[in-house]
């Protein structure tokens, strides 16, 4: 039985060196699938080439497909929940009898925390205070997913103390984070860089690092490495795609701002959820 091709959705970025690490990624996951003859291509919604069209276009080949679309996302945030569900959208309108099955985001899972680990460890920094920093949301769902993260990174490893920090959108942003670690008594802290490719938002966090760490000369302040194009991440991407054939896509809606009125978000409750604007992609 021939398997429905892989489809790689990912946000997009202006900075190449982000760009380059996804089509390593993509053509890692696209080997590590040749072994069941797995098609695989991959895309962004916005900000970079390849575009996502692009990517369905070379898997569907211009007749009706089944396709499973795994969304390169940390978290299930606004993306992952709305702005590639909207992008996969408007490719069953440019390809009809086209089909998608919508696997899970990465996150949180054992592998990440693991890898995320190995990037603090690479530091080199003896029993460092860990400062996870995440992108940032407005879904509150997401934002505690980097939470839960730190939490699980710290449990059972000698980590003194981890504490959450988003570089955009949320609280508490990467200085209040590395004060907290420093009030905590921490003085060494490595700042682990939560994000999957090199991008404008990566090196958003190592500049504010970098500032805290100029202010607080006391201190030792190091940043960690993007998790980045791996081994690891290759085979999460695989796993989520066969949970996703086996209809095991285990979703946790559980505090969906769009489910439950949550104390600040209760106008959410029942909304339609708005991707954002993509005026380069009219159909």
């Amino acid at each position: 039985m021939t398997r429905p091709p892989l489809l790689l959705a990912a946000h997009g970025t202006r900075d190449q060196a982000g760009v380059a690490a996804f089509g390593a990624l993509a053509a890692r996951v696209s080997d590590l699938a040749a072994a069941d003859g797995t098609r695989v291509a991959g895309g962004f919604i916005e900000l970079s080439a390849p575009p996502l069209r692009d990517a369905v276009g070379a898997l569907v080949h211009g007749t009706p497909a089944r396709l499973v679309a795994v969304p390169l996302m940390l978290s299930a945030a606004g993306h992952a929940k709305g702005d590639i569900p909207a992008a996969l959208a408007r490719e069953r309108t440019r390809h009809p009898g086209v089909s998608f099955t919508y696997a899970r985001p990465l996150g949180p899972h054992p592998a990440l925390l693991a890898l995320l680990a190995k990037r603090v460890d690479a530091e080199g920094v003896h029993t460092p205070a860990v400062l996870v920093v995440g992108r940032g949301s407005t879904d509150p769902d997401a934002n505690a997913d980097v939470v839960k993260t730190a939490r699980l990174l710290w449990e059972g490893r000698d980590y003194p103390l981890a504490e959450t920090a988003f570089v955009s959108l949320a609280r508490p942003g990467v200085a209040e984070g590395l004060e907290r670690c420093r009030l905590l008594g921490a003085r060494r802290i490595v700042v682990a860089r939560y994000f999957l490719f090199p991008g404008v938002l990566p090196d958003r966090v190592t500049e504010q690092a970098a500032a805290y760490a100029a202010a607080h000369p006391e201190l030792e302040i190091r940043c960690s490495d993007v998790l980045g194009d791996c081994d690891e991440i290759a085979a999460l991407v695989h796993e989520r795609y066969h949970e996703a054939l086996r209809g095991d896509i285990r979703m946790n809606c559980d505090m969906c701002v769009y489910r439950i009125a949550m104390p600040g978000f209760e106008q959410r409750v029942g909304a339609p959820a708005h991707p954002h604007h993509h005026p380069h992609d009219h159909v």
